[in-house]
């Protein structure tokens, strides 16, 4: 008997994946996705998302996973819990997949890198437990649940001082915590921070434990000093989860290098969501992403195919 063939394989199961997924099963095409760990990805960090169309007054984080998945395995979707190990040459227009457990060797037409990216952990007592509870990596997500109230922010770079200065217009007070005598990021990013009043710089101070119930309640710094605060953003970078790829596609910075249509060095191989080289890491960006990859997919494989249509 052969092998079975898809149309479209989906690499990780976070909302781009998901998205693409959905939109690729619906125009026809014969759709698997693949995922590691539990559909969602990156929505598991927070309990509730409150900047997602259409649900005023929020979603949960897992109910908001839960239906994207049903709505993606309506249309006809697979979703197969397993890792992508490699992917081989593309023979006869075909690629080899090559993943983790029972699933051995995967076929497709085509491949949607949706395979997100990972926030760093700082690896402290109380980060883990607290994950959604105060301790945030996203200001852009959860900055305007902490109106009104006191915030710290981890990190000494770009990244951390941009996020201060954005937790600035919701917060009290912010306080921006570096273990370093000085802060890494240079030029406006510093001027920022230094030109606004209610961002407070905690300099030369290492975080050894984040303390709380169940919410963050303080901060405690290997000096043996306290903060008190409502929550924590921390900002020690992203690792992208492309391993798999990078021998494969061009990248930078372990993020995945695409074109204006998401479609990456190698002909075939789409990308969308945290994995690309630039991306806004947005719920909502990452589902656009998603849509447009599989759309850019599906006409991919179609031409493949010979079955595109000269309108």
């Amino acid at each position: 008997m052969d092998k079975k063939i898809y149309d479209i394989a989906v690499i990780g199961g976070g909302p781009a994946g998901l998205t693409a997924a959905l939109y690729s099963s619906r125009a026809g095409m014969k759709t698997v996705l693949l995922e590691k760990a539990q559909p969602g990805g990156q929505l598991w960090w927070s309990e509730k998302i409150e900047n997602y169309p259409g649900f005023p007054e929020g979603v949960a984080s897992g109910e908001l996973a839960s239906r994207m998945r049903e709505q993606a395995e309506k249309f006809g979707a697979e979703v197969l819990t397993a890792e992508l190990l490699e992917i081989g040459d593309a023979e006869e227009g075909v690629f080899t997949l090559r993943v983790s457990g029972s699933g051995g060797e995967i076929l497709s037409r085509c491949v949607i890198a949706a395979c997100g990216a990972k926030m760093k952990q700082i690896g402290v007592p109380g980060e883990k437990k607290l994950s959604g509870k105060g301790v945030s990596y996203c200001a852009v997500c959860d900055g305007p649940l902490f109106k009104g109230k006191k915030v710290a922010v981890i990190g000494g770079g770009t990244a951390a001082c941009e996020e201060a200065v954005f937790l600035s217009r919701f917060a009290s007070e912010v306080y921006l915590v570096h273990r370093r005598p000085r802060l890494r990021a240079v030029g406006r990013a510093v001027d920022r921070v230094n030109e606004t009043d209610n961002i407070k710089l905690m300099l030369d101070k290492r975080l050894v434990r984040i303390n709380g119930g169940e919410t963050v309640e303080s901060l405690e710094f290997e000096d043996g000093s306290l903060l008190e605060t409502d929550g924590v953003f921390i900002f020690a970078g992203l690792d992208p989860s492309t391993g798999a790829l990078e021998k494969t596609v061009d990248t930078r910075e372990g993020f995945i290098l695409t074109d204006e249509s998401l479609r990456s060095s190698r002909s075939g191989i789409y990308v969308a969501g945290d994995c690309r080289y630039g991306a806004l890491r947005q719920v909502v960006s990452a589902c656009g992403e998603g849509a447009a990859a599989a759309e850019q997919a599906r006409a991919y494989v179609e031409k493949l195919k010979g079955e595109a249509y000269d309108w």
